[in-house]
This record gives structure tokens, sequence and C-alpha cells, in this order.
């Protein structure tokens, strides 16, 4: 669980509470434990999201841009940019991604804080889903090389780890 939420407490209450009678209860609690995030357990499950490396087929210009629109955020915030991808395109998310790093570097840190909260939230969420076989991507939006997935039940898929492997989205 760890792996989905790098918080303790947040890991700890998912397992203390099985077993859950079905997918959807495990994903509600996964939700709910999000919620219940103290300042603290939110900085430290920030802390553990890296930025994903651009796509190696996105042009240099784009991938310089976007190394620096994460180094501003992190320099800002204090943790790695997290972000939902599922609803864009691949050829719409690098520029989605820019542009909300650029409009989220004008929040203030408890504006930010809230939205990075939910966004986070969203992830988890994802990463259960995904830990337990529950997946509800579109075709478009798995990790480059991957081979296709059957279909199954569509449940929410956020992400900033579109360079990971188990990522539900492609790299930009």
């Amino acid at each position: 669980m760890l792996a989905c939420c790098g918080n303790r407490r947040w890991a700890r209450r998912l397992a203390d509470h099985r077993p859950y009678p079905t997918v959807d209860a495990l994903l509600a609690a996964t939700d709910e434990a999000s919620y219940d995030l103290s300042l603290a357990d939110l900085a430290g499950a920030l802390a553990h999201e890296t930025p994903a490396e651009p796509h190696h087929g996105v042009p240099l210009a784009a991938r310089t841009a976007l190394r620096a629109a994460h180094a501003a955020y992190e320099s800002s915030f204090g943790h790695a940019f997290v972000i939902s991808l599922d609803h864009h395109r691949p050829e719409e998310r690098l520029n989605h991604v820019l542009t909300r790093i650029r409009e989220r570097l004008a929040h203030d840190p408890d504006e930010e804080r809230a939205v990075a909260a939910e966004e986070l939230r969203r992830l988890a969420h994802s990463r259960v889903a995904r830990l337990v076989g529950r997946s509800g991507s579109h075709p478009e939006g798995r990790a480059a090389g991957r081979q296709p997935e059957p279909p199954a039940p569509r449940v929410s898929q956020e992400s900033n780890d579109y360079g990971r492997p188990d990522s539900p989205s492609v790299a930009v």
C-alpha cells in the first residue's frame, strides 16, 4: 500500500480494515483515508512523489520546458507536481501539464496544498485500483509499449507517474 501513497498511517488504516467486501468498498476506503491525512501526513506522502521523465519522443525544447516547470514547482512548494492525465489524449498531455504547472505556481501555499491533496487522493485511488487489477484506462492512456489489458469496469485513474511502467498514462 505504501507504493500507492507514501504515508504509513494511510497504508496502515487500509490494511487494518481488511477484508473489504468489494473492490468498490476498498476504493471508497482509499478515498476516505486520503481525506483524513493530516498536514504532516500529506507533506510526507507528497515527498515520496517524483516527477516523471519526459517521454523520449518529446522534442528537446519541450522536455527542457517540462523539466524547468517541474523544478520551479518543486522549488516553490517543496514536492513533486501531481496531476491527473486520464481525461486527456496523449497529444494533449504535455500542454496540459505545462499549463497546469504554470497556473498552480500562482497559488498560495494553502491553496496549492488543497489542490495537491486532491490530486494525491486521485493518484492513490488509481494506484490501488491498478493494484487490485481494476483498470478503466483508455487504450491511449496506457504506458508506451504495454500490452492491451482486458476491459474492466471504469474507475478514476489519476496520475502524475506517467513515465512508470504501471502508469495509466503515456509519458510526455
